[in-house]
């Protein structure tokens, strides 16, 4: 089961359990509408709670990615598990956005936001 959240320049991704393909579907349909309404985007993804995945999320993943690698601007990744932390360096060659790794929602959140404040200020 996934929750989002989508603000003008972020889409937020909670994971809870397993991440299945239904879920990745309901993924991007958020992040393709605020790309097609919005531009590029921010995402934050909390895996915190998240148990695994299935095979075809990973799949979808990558195709998502290279299709839409120049969509992301910032991308957060809350985890404390060293799997995800490596898969999440992994996925920054398939998209040309800065990809850092957080243990705490308040400082990602925090790096989002103070990128947006500099960005708007030029």
């Amino acid at each position: 089961m996934i929750s989002t959240e989508n603000t003008d320049s972020m889409v937020a991704v909670a994971v809870f359990g397993e991440f299945t393909l239904a879920d990745y579907k309901e993924f991007e349909e958020v992040v393709n509408y605020h790309i097609q309404f919005g531009g590029q985007v921010d995402l934050l993804l909390d895996l915190r709670q998240m148990v695994g995945f299935t095979l075809d999320v990973a799949w979808e993943e990558i195709k998502f990615s290279r299709q839409h690698a120049s969509d992301f601007r910032r991308i957060a990744v809350l985890t404390e598990d060293q799997w995800l932390t490596w898969s999440a360096w992994v996925s920054q060659l398939f998209v040309n956005a800065e990809v850092r790794v957080f243990d705490d929602e308040d400082a990602a959140r925090a790096w989002l936001e103070a990128d947006e404040a500099t960005e708007a200020a030029q």
